[in-house]
């Protein structure tokens, strides 16, 4: 019982929090970026021969499609790769007409750790919060230290250890805490 109303209580501060919170609701929506371990989806209008259901992201952000070999998909958006595959196929197409659709955006994932109800790895379909991505792992387990998590954040080759009290956060007193996670992020709840 403990449980269901700790998530329940969750989901109810997260939203409240983003109908008032100015900081929450005032933070542009960003594009999606591609990243390594995507999987897109590749049409060509008309051509067959050329449209692929599934073409995977490797790891060093490229592609390969035939005809065109290898080209880097990571860090844009799929309208910008979409503008470099038509480019390079009008050598080979009359007025290609290409979509780019992510099929599933592997490389945008956070994870939670520790003492929650479902620890794991977690896509990211939206700007996510820290006491939302709490939510998704359905809350703390009957351990959890719930002032002492953390959020353990990449920055270039470093990483960053950002403090969360969830108590403090969901009275209103620490409200910057509960900030939009980045993909990579890690929950930790000791």
């Amino acid at each position: 019982m403990k449980l269901g109303l700790t998530a329940f209580f969750i989901l109810a501060v997260t939203s409240a929090m983003f109908l008032t919170s100015p900081k929450a609701w005032a933070e542009p929506q960003t594009t999606y970026r591609i990243g390594p371990s995507d999987i897109l989806e590749i049409i060509v209008w008309r051509e067959d021969a050329l449209s692929f259901p599934e073409v995977l992201v490797r790891p060093d952000g490229r592609i390969t499609l035939p005809l065109l070999d290898d080209m880097m998909a990571a860090g844009l958006t799929p309208m910008q790769l979409k503008e470099i595959i038509t480019k390079a196929l009008k050598r080979f197409v009359e007025a290609p007409k290409v979509y780019v659709i992510v099929k599933d955006p592997r490389s945008q994932t956070f994870s939670v750790l520790g003492n929650v109800v479902k620890p794991g790895r977690y896509p990211m379909l939206k700007p996510t919060t820290v006491l939302q991505g709490l939510s998704i792992a359905e809350g703390f387990n009957e351990w959890a230290n719930d002032d002492e998590v953390v959020i353990v954040r990449g920055v270039g080759s470093e990483q960053k250890l950002l403090p969360f009290e969830y108590d403090k956060v969901v009275e209103g007193e620490t409200l910057e805490q509960n900030i939009i996670l980045h993909p990579g992020d890690v929950i930790i709840v000791p």
